[in-house]
């Protein structure tokens, strides 16, 4: 079963951003599926610290675009995508410990909300914010 669905709505236009985030859903979903098939202990800490990489990467990527145009809410943006790291982290270390009672609910109810809703809010008012003009995205 996909976890969260790619939509033309969470494009922020931004190619390199764009192309994380599409990456971000297939790995999420590529979990959410081993997840579902009880994969073993050790190939779902592997894909949780896989996840925790990939979407800390994505945040740097979006803080330095934030930091390089002195975007006005880069604060909260930030705080948004700590207290995602912050869930995972937790996840993490509750499954590591050997709660594994509830973490793909938890998990997967984080993430799904965090790309939806995240991707609303947070990011569609960035990408409004930058507009066309960001052809230094590869220079980060």
């Amino acid at each position: 079963m996909t976890l969260v669905e790619w939509k033309p709505e969470f494009s922020l236009g931004i190619p390199a951003v764009d192309h994380e985030h599409q990456e971000l859903i297939a790995l999420i979903n590529e979990l959410h599926a081993g997840l579902e098939t009880a994969a073993a202990r050790d190939s779902v800490i592997a894909f949780f610290g896989e996840i925790y990489a990939r979407i800390s990467a994505h945040f740097a990527l979006e803080e330095a675009i934030m930091r390089e145009r002195a975007y006005d809410q880069y604060g909260e943006h930030k705080a948004q995508h700590e207290d995602l790291l912050d869930q995972i982290r937790d996840i993490m270390d509750d499954f590591e410990a050997g709660a594994y009672d509830d973490y793909q609910d938890r998990l997967s109810s984080a993430l799904a909300a965090w790309f939806t809703d995240h991707f609303k809010t947070h990011d569609s008012r960035l990408h409004r914010m930058l507009g066309d003009a960001h052809p230094w995205i590869g220079e980060i």
